[in-house]
């Protein structure tokens, strides 16, 4: 399954980490340097959650983003209440 929000669209996306030294110039140093780039990912934080999506409940892939801004309906809660025992 893919790590992509079925509302948003977010998905995992590339760049770069940045490794850096020195003391910056307002405080006095003679700058920062950057001495090595490495390879990231920016994955977004994707839920499993129940939603109601066309009148149906189904698991859905959803960025909390989407959670968040009120993008799906939860069901609602169950009214269960288990059978008396007739003794």
């Amino acid at each position: 399954m893919p790590r992509k929000c079925a509302f948003t669209g977010r998905k995992t996306r590339s760049g770069r980490r940045y490794s850096r030294r020195g003391k910056a110039k307002y405080l006095g140093g003679v700058g920062i340097k950057t001495t090595g780039k490495t390879k990231r990912k920016f994955r977004p934080n994707i839920q499993r959650v129940r939603a109601v999506v066309d009148g149906k409940i189904v698991r859905v892939n959803v960025s909390t983003k989407a959670i968040r801004n009120g993008m799906i309906t939860k069901p609602p809660k169950r009214d269960y209440t288990p059978p008396e025992e007739e003794a």
